[in-house]
Order: structure tokens, then sequence, then C-alpha cells
């Protein structure tokens, strides 16, 4: 067991070292495709990505706010677009092989232990899952239309970049997606901790990592609501009676960071009237779709 004062300390050293390995991994891959930025420009643009993903329907606004934020520090977007997907591609082979562990030797006990409380709560609150299941039916529906088909990029310069893209920054790129996972996966355990009975390190694990990636796949921005239940509903295992503090806590580590230090950037760099223009465009947007 751990004091609150700890848990927020390692909280915070976790998504500093989230956010730095991130910004690491783009800059080499842009640097593999010869259009170098400086760290702080890829930190900067993973911010506008991790506000726009925290407030989008299935995460669609990520990657254009990333893209804009390459395309400011100069560069060219067809070497944006290469880097990218080489991150994306790069990137999902660790997740799995984490993955994988995780469920041969984590998600046996989760099954029993966890699930069956999972499942509990949902049939003592099917009304609350019903409406979850249509509001995200309506957040999916939303999103498709939303989403407009991206223009044809020039192919003949794309290929170019893919051309020039060396291998080493991509196998470089591995060490850091996994301080990326691990990071985030320990935000929920490091906060379990300061309970007086924790729930066993296997449903711990488990439990975060499902419930991290599954915003990956749900319409609702970060996964609202869906992701929410799960976690009061014992899919982390028991957390007592402070289910709803560290539920507050983990949302806040795990997004609200992000969406806070993407919006303070975007605008120190664009300025408070751009970016109101920006959000007011957004809505209207979807007020059209």
């Amino acid at each position: 067991m751990i004091t609150m004062a700890e848990a927020h300390a390692v909280c915070a050293a976790l998504v500093v070292m989230d956010l730095v390995a991130r910004a690491w991994r783009i800059r080499w891959i842009l640097a593999g495709v010869d259009a170098p930025i400086s760290f702080g420009a890829a930190f900067t643009l993973n911010a506008f990505g991790d506000a726009a993903c925290a407030v989008t329907p299935l995460r669609l606004g990520g990657e254009p706010a990333r893209l804009a934020g390459m395309l400011r520090a100069g560069v060219p977007p067809a070497a944006a677009f290469v880097a990218i997907s080489a991150e994306v591609l790069a990137a999902w082979p660790v997740i799995i092989a984490v993955a994988l562990p995780l469920a041969w030797y984590f998600a046996p006990e989760w099954w029993l232990t966890a699930a069956p409380r999972v499942a509990g709560a949902a049939e003592r609150a099917w009304p609350w899952v019903a409406a979850l299941l249509v509001l995200s039916m309506a957040a999916w529906g939303i999103a498709r239309r939303a989403s407009h088909p991206r223009a044809l990029r020039p192919l003949r310069r794309v290929q170019v970049y893919w051309r020039r893209l060396p291998l080493g920054p991509l196998l470089a790129s591995a060490p850091l997606t996994l301080v990326n996972v691990v990071a985030r996966t320990g935000i929920l355990m490091a906060l379990a901790l300061t309970l007086h009975d924790p729930p066993p390190i296997a449903i711990l694990a488990f439990g975060s990592f499902a419930l991290l990636y599954a915003q990956l796949v749900l319409p609702t921005p970060s996964g609202a609501g869906v992701v929410d239940f799960g976690f009061l509903g014992g899919a982390a295992g028991d957390l007592g009676g402070r289910g709803a503090e560290l539920l507050l806590w983990w949302r806040f580590y795990s997004s609200g960071v992000g969406l806070m230090l993407g919006i303070a950037l975007a605008v120190r760099t664009y300025g408070w009237p751009a970016v109101r223009r920006l959000v007011s465009g957004a809505g209207a947007t979807s007020r059209s779709a």
C-alpha cells in the first residue's frame, strides 16, 4: 500500500514518461523521412492529437490534429502522412506483443474474478447499459457522417518518402512504444495501490490494459460511458468504496492531462481566437452532418 500523494507522484512520472517517449518516437520517424523537427515541435503535435482524440468520437480528430502540427513545423504533407502511417504500423506489433502474454497469464484469473462482477453490475443496471448501447450507436453514426473522405494524396510523393524511410527509426520506435504501453497501464495500478486491500496484480494489469485500449474501438470520446461503467463495475477488480474517486483520477491522468496540455499549447501556438474559430467550425460541421 502507498499513500495518495505517492500515487500522484508515480502517476505524474508515468505521464511524463509517456509524453516524452511518444515525442521521441515521432521525431525519430520524421528524421527517417528527411523531415526532422525539434523535440518541442514533436511534443506539441502529440499534445494536439491527444486533445483531439479525447473529445472526438472514434478518436477521429487525433491524426488530423497531429498532421496540422507537423505542417506547422514545416514537414511536407506527404512526409507527414508517411510518418503517421509508419508510426501506427510500428506501434501495433508492440501493443499486440504486450496483449498476448497479458491475456495468456492474467486473463484466466480476470475471467474468474472480475468478469462475474462486471456481468452482475450489468444485470443490475441493465437500463443504463441499454442507454449506453444506444448512445454508442448514435455516436458511431455521427462519427461516420462527420468524417469526410480525404482527398487523394499525390501517390508518387508518398512513395518517395516510403522508400526513404530506413528500418532503423521503426525498430528504435519499438521500445518507445513499450514505454508508452507500460506507462499508461501503470497509472491505474499505481492508484489502486492506495487501497487497503488492492485487487490482485493480475486483475489490475489485465483490467487496466483492457480499459485503456477498449477506447480505440468504442465510438464515444475516450470510450465515455462504456469504459466508466466497466471501471465501476469491477473490470479492474474490487475497488471498494473508492471506485468513483479512482475513476476520476484515472481519467485525469489518462485523458485529462493530454486534453488540458493540448488546449494550452494550441492557444499558445495559434492564439485563442483561432482555437475558438476552430471549435466553432467543428461544432457547426457536427450540427450540419
